[in-house]
């Protein structure tokens, strides 16, 4: 198991009435992407505002590399590359010109900031709009300059919120091996996105927000345990009439069969029983042109959650014997 290069535990933090992180603890390892998932207000921007040292917790602990960004935020932020999700400040400034000056905000020479500058505007593909404003860059061009922002002092641990917002798909495909090439460098990644989609393709681990706490590993496993929908596409038939094909095929009540669009929707326990319906329909002569999970697994999960219990706390006489919860 690689080092954790993040660790928090037992961290809350409060604006008055309202309580934005109520209890997380986590962990996320240097050469693995992490993804943060969750809702709008369940607390991803305010913990990562604490992680990159801008906001400090009222309780608990964090680790960034082993420094605590609370009584040495200096050297924490040497380690960490932070990614907002705006671009902030200095709409004047060229591209160039951004990464020139906050390199020098990091104690670089100007003739290497300037070297540096360049390097990563071929990066993540700005060398054309170098010389502009960022004032006038389009929403994912901002998005762009704000990652070669943050990667300007060659971090350790990077903070990503919503990097992908606004970018085109091409400029997300080029993101994602970005990110798999920083972990494979042996860096910590942390990223908080929305498009659950893109976080399937990127990470390793996950970790869930709801109301401001992780959610308990156990429920975490019983919603990916749940049943979720595949799509079946047969082909040259329509979806009305290949529900039935389907149907009597696996030896389903019809019931249990429904459509969207040109797919037949069914639901299964697990991969495994994914497969074996597969091989069932190929058996019977279906001529299945499509066979997918019409959710991934983070996906999956995250609806789950919203709507799940979680399950039951384990016997005492289960945790005084060092039964497994």
């Amino acid at each position: 198991m690689t080092s954790p290069g993040i660790v928090v535990e037992g961290v809350r933090r409060a604006f008055g009435e309202i309580h934005a992180v109520r209890n997380v603890t986590l962990q996320a390892h240097a050469g693995r992407v992490t993804g943060l998932v969750g809702p709008n207000g369940s607390g991803k921007t305010t913990l990562l505002l604490m992680l990159a040292s801008l906001l400090a917790p009222d309780a608990g602990s964090i680790r960034i590399d082993g420094v605590d960004p609370v009584a040495d935020p200096h050297a924490a932020r040497a380690l960490i590359g932070w990614m907002p999700d705006a671009l902030g400040a200095w709409g004047s400034l060229t591209s160039r010109e951004t990464l020139i000056v906050t390199a020098q905000l990091y104690g670089m020479p100007k003739a290497e900031a300037s070297a540096r500058a360049d390097v990563l505007l071929a990066e993540v593909g700005l060398v054309p709009l170098a010389d502009s404003a960022a004032k006038v860059l389009s929403r994912g061009q901002k998005q762009r300059l704000g990652l070669a922002r943050a990667l300007v002092h060659d971090p350790r641990v990077l903070l990503l919120d919503e990097p992908a917002s606004g970018l085109d798909p091409q400029a997300r495909i080029d993101l994602r091996l970005l990110l798999r090439r920083y972990a494979a460098e042996g860096r910590t990644v942390l990223v908080s996105s929305h498009i659950l989609s893109e976080l399937e393709e990127v990470v390793d681990d996950a970790v869930f927000l709801l109301a401001g706490e992780t959610v308990d590993s156990r429920r975490i496993e019983a919603a990916a345990r749940r049943a979720r929908p595949w799509r079946v596409r047969v082909a040259g038939v329509e979806a009305s009439v290949a529900a039935g094909t389907v149907a009597g095929a696996l030896g389903l009540d019809a019931s249990l069969v429904s459509t969207d669009r040109r797919d037949v929707l069914l639901e299964f326990e697990s991969d495994e029983a994914a497969a074996s319906a597969l091989a069932s329909l190929v058996s019977a002569g279906v001529p299945v042109a499509e066979f997918a999970a019409a959710q991934g697994s983070l996906e999956h999960t995250f609806l789950d959650l919203g709507k799940g219990v979680p399950p039951a706390a384990p016997p005492a006489s289960a945790v005084d014997e060092g039964g497994a919860p």
